[in-house]
């Protein structure tokens, strides 16, 4: 199934996509449940529920404007850094050099503030220069969790995976190397955007799909998640020891080799460019820089 959140006539609604992906129809939600995007349906399917409630007329999709399945997460999201074998290489020479002998211990795990979530086609703001002249793009697979739990391991992690979704880790890339940490440089507003729905798990295997990034028509990004150093068993595993995931907690698994600071020259965004990423079995989440 895909499912996604979405404006239409004023009005925030979940819906569940046709087959063809033209329409999409709501689903009928106890008032106010809907300001909550998906979390309301991931809840229910963590407690069991596992029908979906009734829906409404189908709506022409192209009538609707789709937001962030998750348009505000109910914590940080959980991000993984350097994760793909090829973006482990490519950042070996760069200032991360002193760490990458170390990229196969451990994961590296960031956060990402709630609020810089964004949806499919909203506009990412640049700052100020003077704040940061180094802004960079990160196609990842996202996982949606569903079924909550503490010190998870590996055999049963899958079973607490809901579905998958798309996310740009965007990155104040001069932030992250002046801090000496990550979360600042990543949870500017708007750099999350995310979306344009959740594929639910039944539909999709998250560990053998394709990641491609664009920026401005020019293929940036390619890899498989089977590329991944940690696999998605093993990222629940982590982020769960000794801490407990809710249903709805997203994990942003990593990107591919390809990034803006990667290339030689570092080539990062400037106004007026567009980033599409698409990941196979899910869709295409694009948005502007402005």
């Amino acid at each position: 199934m895909r499912l996604a959140t979405y404006q239409h006539q004023g009005r925030r609604h979940v819906g569940l996509l046709s087959e063809s992906g033209d329409t999409v129809s709501p689903i009928r939600m106890d008032l106010g449940h809907e300001s909550r995007g998906m979390l309301t349906l991931i809840e229910r399917h963590a407690a069991g529920v596992g029908e979906l409630p009734p829906t409404g007329a189908p709506v022409p999709l192209a009538e609707v404007r789709l937001e962030a399945p998750i348009p505000l997460p109910r914590r940080n999201i959980f991000c993984v850094g350097r994760n793909y074998h090829a973006h482990a290489k490519e950042l070996s020479g760069s200032v991360f050099k002193d760490s990458a002998a170390k990229v196969d211990s451990w994961p590296i795990v960031f956060t990402k503030v709630p609020e810089c979530v964004i949806g499919p086609d909203d506009e990412v703001r640049l700052p100020d220069a003077a704040i940061s002249s180094q802004i960079d793009y990160e196609a990842e697979l996202a996982v949606v969790i569903g079924k909550g739990g503490s010190n998870i391991g590996r055999a049963e992690a899958m079973s607490h995976v809901f579905g998958y979704t798309i996310v740009n880790d965007v990155t104040a890339r001069d932030v992250q190397m002046r801090h000496q940490q990550w979360d600042l440089g990543k949870s500017f507003d708007t750099f999350c955007p995310m979306g344009p729905w959740i594929v639910t798990a039944d539909s999709l295997d998250g560990r053998d799909t394709r990641v491609r990034c664009w920026v401005n028509d020019e293929l940036r990004q390619d890899g498989s998640t089977t590329d991944l150093i940690f696999d998605i068993p093993t990222l629940i595993e982590t982020c769960s020891r000794g801490i407990t995931l809710y249903p709805g907690d997203l994990i942003a698994t990593g990107t591919p080799a390809g990034v803006g600071m990667g290339l030689s020259p570092p080539r990062y965004l400037a106004s007026g460019d567009r980033v599409r990423i698409e990941i196979d079995g899910i869709g295409v989440l694009q948005n502007r820089f402005a």
